[in-house]
């Protein structure tokens, strides 16, 4: 089903950056290329390697030229260790959304900050980790465990991030699925990724084509190896599959010292090493001297990086950097703007209602509220030395490891708020302005609940980082307080506060347990935003970004790294495309909550979906290391070739958002994947009708003998639901490929060009491989049509180039005009 792993770490020719088919990119290399041509090789090398600085990164200058040093620096979720900024809801949350407007605009705020504190270079948006293992300590890092969900995330966070004139990095390329072994440490080599070339395509390199597609000026390769090869010196992902294959035109820059060799990385694309000079330096310059490095190579490194600057307009008035140590005294930045209310927004949006008995939710304005739980209150820990910010270091936050409301993870993840609205300040003020009462108990297991008590809210979280993996799902003090509390009040709401999934199986059911709020890692504004939904001022629409299972062990492997303490730790993908509601669908388990799941203060029904084809015809397209292609891969993989549309009517008493959503089933392929979702607000008895894009890579597969998407022949399910199993209308797609075969006479020019010196080995090899494209569609592999094969004229050097290294070249299949037959046919529900 998987090809050799081995084959996706074939090595790749270098790709020189361009500019690509972007007027802005190509201005931009002109521009650098420009001051390379007057650079003398010492500077071209110190351009390329950190330098100390007041930013967590800062790259080499050139001042005798104008080349200033750039700022770099952490978080996703806002800037780590300054003040007067501000602390945004974590990845995950914003994925739990499933809103790409409020994408766009965290993006946005994001990038105002950035800006305004002169960091010409934001360490974000995340895609790595995806979420493979449940335990993982950086999960909740990204956006979500889907692909899809977490592309239209890294796109919409990109436009918004560099619109702002910020530079994007897109983190971590690629195949970091966890935290423990990924560095080389006392017990040997860090930990190996090995994962197949489909599998690598199809699911962990889909979310960053998005952000390349979107115009990412930047890419930060990851700490463990991929393949046996090192991320940072693997030259099939930076030059084969990043540079040559997506056309990526900007730089690829480590991880905080995760280079591992000099000559290697620098060959195999990397073009800048953070904190410092790591293996390059005056290394570098030897090795280019000896030619190890070539000349071509390292003007490449140094024009990926000045393009970027260029492409993003930072030449222009971008601000100085102003980032400064918390206990030297320097000028006031505020950089919040308005940001608190988006922050707000986002975190209510972001709330999941996995239960709610009899509409407990909203509340009705309670005169007598318990709260009870750690999470309910501020972190007892001091809020007066919050980090060291330069120097390259990466500061895991001791106040969020500490019992109290959980807004953010650990690691350099995490990000510094200005101050922290509890949910207990919120909830109280709510309470008073209802003239009510409020009892608290944050620390009992077995607490007090009054007699009077019209709601008891137990508050606890999940907390996971950077550094380490989670040991558990649950833990035993937070389950036994909600099973204590429930067990006294007959009207008991759960709010969790979790770095990624948590069980819940050990109180789930009980029946004074009434409503059930997964409510993520919200930033600041942690207790307005869950106020907000409590009290029903927004009515719920967050959708789960991942899988609940009802136990641990229904994640299998898939729940904690199986790697072991041998020196070269291997960690094998064995599972393949099948993580998440993936696997729970191949494999037939039922969840607790499914991917996509979550319910509203409303309720809504489904209807009249319909799909209408678009133009189908594929041009040409060979993978290239003259990188002339779009940034993002062939264009025509993002062309819309159908368009798929539903109403959504609100049968409820409510105005609310609701998250259609729309999962295709691709032959050859897992029975169900994300292709689409809208978050509509529809008003009691409107209707909206929601329409999904679906490109040509919605619909296609990566086929490893040709190295291409291609479209496949026959039924394609089309699904919109509420959730990855709660679906409501059914339709499909019906794909017919034109019959043709392989001319003999282009089969016979190959053989002919088999010279005698090619050994019995070599022949065998290439006569199978050609038999498999002439035979193959007459004995059924692709059933009893298949595409055109255009193969072009042929030398012996290139033939022995096609055996010896398969993934440079590209068989591409021909696509021809094909349509729907007939009308779209529903389903048996």
């Amino acid at each position: 089903m998987h090809s050799d792993p081995m084959t996706a770490n074939a090595s790749s020719p270098s790709a020189e950056g361009n500019g690509g088919n972007s007027s802005s990119w190509q201005a931009a290399y002109a521009r650098a290329y420009s001051l390379i041509s007057q650079m003398t090789l010492e500077e071209k090398v110190n351009v390329t390697h950190g330098h100390e600085g007041q930013c967590v990164g800062n790259s080499g200058a050139v001042p005798r030229l104008g080349v200033p040093q750039l700022c770099f620096a952490d978080a996703p979720d806002g800037i780590r260790g300054q003040e007067f900024v501000s602390s945004f809801p974590a990845q995950i949350m914003v994925g739990a959304s499933f809103d790409r407007d409020l994408m766009y605009r965290y993006g946005k705020a994001l990038g105002e900050e950035y800006r305004g504190k002169g960091i010409n270079a934001a360490l974000l948006p995340v895609a790595g980790p995806l979420g493979r293992v449940a335990r993982g300590g950086r999960n909740w890092e990204g956006f979500g465990a889907d692909p899809y969900l977490s592309g239209a995330g890294m796109e919409n966070v990109v436009l918004g991030l560099q619109d702002q004139g910020v530079i994007g990095t897109a983190k971590h390329f690629l195949l970091n699925e966890e935290e423990f072994r990924r560095n080389p440490g006392e017990l040997g080599e860090a930990m190996s990724s090995n994962v197949d070339d489909r599998t690598i395509h199809e699911l962990y390199a889909f979310p960053f084509m998005d952000a390349l597609h979107a115009g990412v000026a930047s890419i930060m390769c990851s700490y463990q190896r991929a393949n046996n090869s090192y991320a940072c010196q693997n030259s099939k992902l930076m030059n084969g599959i990043l540079k040559s294959e997506l056309g990526f035109q900007g730089y690829v820059v480590s991880d905080w010292g995760g280079q591992h060799a000099g000559v290697a990385s620098a060959n195999a694309g990397l073009d800048l090493v953070m904190p410092d000079a790591g293996y390059w330096g005056g290394n570098l310059t030897q090795a280019v001297n000896n030619g190890s490095v070539s000349d071509t190579r390292l003007d490449d490194m140094v024009a990926r990086i000045l393009a970027a600057y260029y492409y993003l307009n930072q030449d222009q008035g971008y601000p100085e950097p102003g980032v400064y140590p918390y206990d030297v005294e320097h000028e006031i930045i505020d950089v919040r703007g308005d940001h608190a209310s988006l922050i707000r927004e986002i975190g209510a949006a972001g709330t999941v209602l996995v239960k709610n008995v009899n509409n407990t939710l909203p509340l009705k304005n309670p005169r007598y509220l318990d709260i009870f739980g750690y999470d309910a209150k501020l972190p007892a820990s001091p809020w007066t030395n919050p980090s060291r910010f330069g120097g390259g270091y990466e500061v895991n936050f001791g106040w969020n490891t500490l019992n109290g409301t959980l807004i953010t993870g650990g690691g350099s993840g995490s990000s510094t708020p200005p101050y922290v609205i509890s949910p207990f300040q919120a909830l109280q003020d709510r309470v008073l302005k209802d003239r009510g009462t409020v009892r608290w108990d944050f620390d009992a297991e077995n607490p007090i609940v009054f007699a009077n008590a019209e709601a008891c809210i137990v508050f606890i979280n999940a907390y996971a980082s950077e550094s380490f993996d989670r040991t558990t799902l649950q833990d035993d003090f937070s389950d036994r307080l909600v099973q204590n509390v429930a067990a006294n009040c007959s009207n008991t709401i759960v709010v969790m506060h979790d770095a990624g999934i948590r069980v819940v199986d050990s109180w789930i059911d009980h029946p004074n347990v009434t409503a059930v709020l997964y409510a993520m890692l919200p930033g600041q504004e942690s207790g307005n935003a869950i106020a907000d939904v409590l009290y029903g001022d927004v009515s719920p629409s967050g959708r789960l970004p991942f899988t609940v299972a009802k136990k641990e062990s229904d994640y299998g492997l898939l729940l904690n790294s199986t790697i072991s303490f041998e020196p070269f730790p291997q960690s094998n993908f064995t599972e393949g495309l099948y993580i998440d509601y993936r696997y729970f669908d191949e494999h037939n388990i039922t969840p607790r909550y499914e991917f996509g799941y979550g319910l509203s203060y409303s309720s809504f029904d489904y209807s009249d979906i319909s799909v209408e084809c678009h133009d189908e015809t594929a041009p040409e397209y060979v993978p290239s290391t003259t990188n002339t292609t779009t940034q993002g891969g062939d264009s025509a993989l993002w062309e819309t070739i159908y368009t798929v549309k539903a109403s959504v009517t609100n049968s409820g008493q409510v105005a609310a958002h609701e998250v259609p959503q729309l999962y295709l089933g691709v032959p050859n392929a897992p029975e169900r994947q994300l292709r689409g979702f809208e978050r509509v607000f529809v008003r009691p008895g409107e209707t909206q009708q929601v329409e999904y894009k679906v490109t040509r890579r919605d619909l296609s597969i990566w086929d490893v003998v040709r190295q291409d998407w291609q479209l496949q022949k026959g039924r394609y399910s089309v699904e919109v639901g509420a959730s990855s199993r709660d679906i409501k209308l059914q339709d499909q797609i019906y794909k017919k490929l034109s019959t043709t075969s392989v001319p003999a006479a282009i089969a016979a020019s190959i053989l002919s060009a088999v010279s005698s010196t090619f050994s019995a080995i070599l022949q065998a090899a290439l006569l199978a491989f050609m038999t498999a494209l002439i035979i193959g569609p007459m004995i059924g592999i692709h059933a009893s049509t298949v595409p055109a094969i255009s193969i072009p004229s042929m030398t012996f050097s290139q033939i022995s180039a096609v055996m010896s290294d398969p993934p440079s070249w590209s068989w591409k299949l021909k696509e021809r005009k094909s349509r729907v037959s007939g009308p779209s046919v529903r389903l048996p529900e």
